[in-house]
């Protein structure tokens, strides 16, 4: 039986390869999904962590106390300090740091990697023992920052950003914009540097007054002899520190902050994708036993004959298993290598959108192979025993009379049975959580349990739906088909003659549709929900603002965007933290003469014609929580320095995004912002109100081209609002185009089974009379008619489950409200429709090459 097995395996070429490449396929998307989540996790861990490895103690100030000033933090980390832990017994080495953020320009004058809070990372070249080289950084090219007007870069940033020795850099840490001269490139082992981050040196006075206090360092790391304790060192070394002013931690510790850091940082990136492996499990799973399901039905009549020639029931099902072992092995082995391909240009695909994923290798776990190896051999075996069973039991006398034995009533009523009670389960799990809005983690859950059951109910119930469907479709476009006379009636006849192999065919298909249409109609809506939110309170042209919570914008700098040409008029707002009530909302300082020119205040009660110093003005939000309106107080207190006190509620207005959570006179939020006096944001309107290209060139030579500053126009603005969501759409589609594909293959795959099995009837057809081209058409017009069915029905689930998941969005955006994205959906419809026309090519060619003498002589 071995022996038959591996000659079953090879004398049919054609269908094995098929076989193959439908299991490659299925396991293809799945491990290359994996090995993508894994990969991008590690990338995104990678650019958030330091290394600790070699660092036993970290000497950093602690928070200045209430009312102090903030340049308190650093004084008591000076070059005497760093000497006198240098005598401390256990340390080995003392690597003073004076460590910032600072976003770089690129020779073209974009920003390098700007808002991304790992990865503009800046600090002090300072050299060790030899006063020449920093052992941190290895020198490449050049020579070592020697005074404030050089800089020197690692070798990534430089080759991002196009610089050279000698090239002017332009460059931002947390003010006004700076130019140097670039005299060296370093390289670095710094993970968040070479996972696509950016490294900045100065020098050491430099550095000190950019992120410290001249003469002083933000931080001082302590590297220990071997068998030192890093405990027992750190408590050494807090002996020696003011206790009031500065704190040692052990390498050990900050190791295990950081861990539980990252971990949160990166859980999404992790999650997201393993949602989508789930998915993508479902459906290659399904491919591969649709795919041997038909093989081995195919193969009854074989298989009745080595019953007849005295084969056990054992030895046939043992015999299929191990042919499907095979196969499964081999391409389970091609799938994962297409799977890390696969894995390898999605982050290039999902970079276009110009949010860039970090740089990383592939990670291969443990996963992405139990995953290959599940789908491939797992999921194969299982597909090819239960229809192994089915076709040992048969009687062999009863199995050579017909190819294809029909199904049983009983099993046809099981499957009957099976799938109503789970359309019920999934379409009753969705229904009730339509009313949940709430978009908690465990009613997502619930959610796509739902989605997953109803699909698998759509599944079993696809046999029993195909007869009606199809009917109802062909009444529809009988006009179109009609004058394909017999050879249209035909195909419906096929398509209805077998409604399993009819819905088998469409099944992929049918799941793909229903995840892109479903995905489609949830992105739509969620896309115009999020325009709504960051458009309708604001009535500017452009927006300037900065690109992180610690910078802000030269108040100066108002003035240069007010007399910049093509612009009408512009105001400042300055962002601080309102605490009240227990919570923490935001405040925007505006000025109460010019606000309503730049902002849509839609007041429920009250106005801003009393905005002044203690008169707020709060959003419906705010005072609901809080039970306020028009009139009454709030005690709260602006930033973290002022004392609380009694604030008049001038107005209540509807929830507005540009005016944030509650509004105050712009002259006194200034005082108590992170950085008093600043300003955060610059309103523009522009003299047409329209916004160009032009004009935006002319507002970011205003504000200095500051790569810390962002002017944004209303599209910018909602594809900022976007923020995950969008990038989890884009991930979404990019992976669902691959299941399109895989779908389509499965359609050929399936039909050309089904042409295979139907070479006797196909030689009757052309014994009688039809021609080669009637063949053809009769074949894609199957095709056509399987995947309109499959299209149907993905559309209906596709459509239903975004209609109760959407309700679950409706508790995270107030705004959001169903939109039907009528072209995306008719664009679904006729690529399905294309699919099922591209599907029967092949099959369809092969089969009108039969010779009908041949074929009608086939058993």
């Amino acid at each position: 039986m071995l022996r038959t097995a591996l000659r079953n395996v090879l004398a049919h070429k054609a269908r094995l390869a098929m076989t193959v490449l439908a299991v490659c396929l299925g396991v293809a998307f799945v491990s290359g999904t994996l090995v993508f989540a894994d990969s991008s996790a590690a990338a995104y861990r990678a650019a958030a962590t330091k290394n600790f490895a070699d660092i036993a103690v970290t000497v950093h100030p602690k928070d200045p106390p209430p009312g102090a000033a903030a340049e308190q933090r650093t004084t008591v980390l000076d070059d005497a300090l760093a000497k006198k832990l240098a005598e401390v017994p256990g340390v080995a080495a003392v690597r003073p740091s004076a460590d910032g953020s600072a976003t770089l320009n690129a020779s073209d004058g974009t920003p390098l990697r700007a808002g991304k809070t790992w990865s503009n990372l800046a600090g002090a070249y300072i050299p060790g023992k030899d006063g020449r080289n920093d052992s941190r950084y290895p020198l490449t090219k050049g020579h070592a920052p020697r005074n404030s007007g050089e800089l020197a870069v690692d070798s990534g940033t430089a080759a991002a950003g196009g610089f050279g020795i000698g090239d002017t850099v332009t460059l931002a840490t947390d003010g006004p914009v700076m130019t140097k001269r670039l005299v060296g490139v370093v390289s670095t082992k710094d993970t968040r540097v070479t996972a696509g981050g950016t490294l900045a040196l100065f020098d050491k006075a430099t550095a000190q007054k950019l992120f410290a206090t001249p003469g002083h360092y933000s931080s001082i790391d302590l590297s220990a002899k071997p068998g030192t304790d890093p405990v027992e060192l750190a408590q050494r070394v807090t002996a020696l520190l003011p206790a009031d002013r500065a704190e040692a931690v052990s390498g050990t510790a900050q190791a295990g902050r950081q861990a539980i850091y990252v971990d949160t940082l990166t859980r999404g990136y992790e999650k997201l994708p393993m949602i989508f492996a789930g998915v993508s499990l479902f459906i290659g799973s399904f491919l591969v036993v649709n795919t041997f399901t038909m093989l081995v039905t195919r193969r009854t009549r074989e298989i009745a004959l080595l019953r007849a020639i005295g084969a056990a029931r054992r030895q046939v099902v043992r015999s299929v298993l191990m042919e499907a072992l095979l196969i499964g092995l081999a391409a389970s082995a091609a799938g994962f290598l297409l799977g890390l391909g696969l894995a390898s240009v999605l982050p290039g695909l999902l970079s276009a959108n110009g949010d860039t994923l970090p740089d990383g290798p592939l990670v291969i776990g443990p996963r992405p192979v139990v995953a290959a190896l599940g789908v491939g051999v797992g999921v194969t075996v299982l597909a090819a025993w239960l229809p192994s069973r089915r076709a040992a039991k048969v009687a062999p006398i009863e199995a050579l009379r017909s190819a294809e034995q029909p199904p049983s009533a009983t099993r046809s009523r099981v499957r009957a049975v099976v799938g109503l009670v789970m359309l019920v389960l999934g379409a009753g799990l969705l229904i009730s959580l339509s009313g949940a809005k709430d978009a908690s983690e465990k009613n997502l859950r619930d959610a796509m349990l739902g989605c997953a059951v109803l699909v698998v109910a759509m599944v079993l119930l696809a046999p029993l739906l195909a007869a009606p469907v199809i009917r109802l479709t062909g009444r529809l476009t009988g006009r179109l088909t009609g004058r394909f006379g017999i050879t249209g009636h035909l195909a419906r006849e096929n398509a209805l003659r077998d409604p399993r192999r009819t819905a088998a065919t469409a099944a992929t298909l049918m799941i793909s549709t229903a995840l892109v249409a479903g995905l489609a109609v949830i992105g739509n809506s969620t896309g115009q929900a999020l325009d709504r939110q960051a458009a309708a309170g604001l009535d500017a042209d452009y927006v300037i603002s900065t690109r992180t919570t610690t910078s802000h914008i030269d108040p100066a700098a108002v003035q240069r965007v007010a007399g910049t040409s093509g612009v009408r008029t512009a105001t400042a707002v300055t962002d601080s933290s309102l605490f009240a009530g227990g919570g923490v909302e935001k405040i925007s300082g505006v000025d109460p003469a010019t606000a309503t020119s730049f902002m849509k205040l839609d007041f429920v009660s009250g106005s801003l014609k009393d905005l002044g110093p203690g008169r707020i003005a709060v959003s419906r939000t705010v005072a609901e929580k809080n039970g306020l309106s028009a009139g009454g107080q709030l005690n709260a207190r602006i930033g973290r320095d002022q004392e609380f006190k009694k604030y008049r509620v001038v107005g209540v207005y509807k929830n507005n995004p540009t005016a944030q959570d509650a509004l105050g006179a712009r002259s006194e939020v200034q005082q108590y912002s992170f950085k008093p006096g600043s300003v955060q944001r610059i309103l523009v309107r522009t003299d047409d109100g329209a916004e160009s290209r032009t004009t935006e060139n002319r507002l970011r030579s205003a504000v200095g081209n500051s790569p810390l500053l962002k002017v944004q126009d209303r599209a910018e603005l909602v594809h900022e609002a976007a923020g995950t969501m969008g990038n989890l759409l884009t991930l979404m589609y990019g992976l669902l185009a691959i299941g399109a594909l895989i779908s389509a293959l499965g359609v050929v795959n399936t039909l050309a089974m089904s042409v295979a099995e139907r070479t006797r009837e196909i030689g009757v057809l052309r014994a009688i009379g039809m021609d080669r081209t009637g063949i053809r058409r009769m074949i894609r017009l199957e095709s056509v008619t399987v995947a309109a069915f499959g299209t149907l029905l993905g559309l209906a689930g596709g459509l239903f489950g975004a209609w109760t998941v959407g309700a679950l969005a409706n508790g995270a955006m107030a705004d959001y409200s169903l939109a039907l994205p009528w072209g995306t959906l008719l664009l679904v419809c006729l690529v399905s429709l294309a699919i099922g026309t591209l599907a029967a090519a092949v099959p369809a060619r092969r089969a009108a090459a039969l010779s009908p003498l041949e074929a009608v002589a086939q058993s």
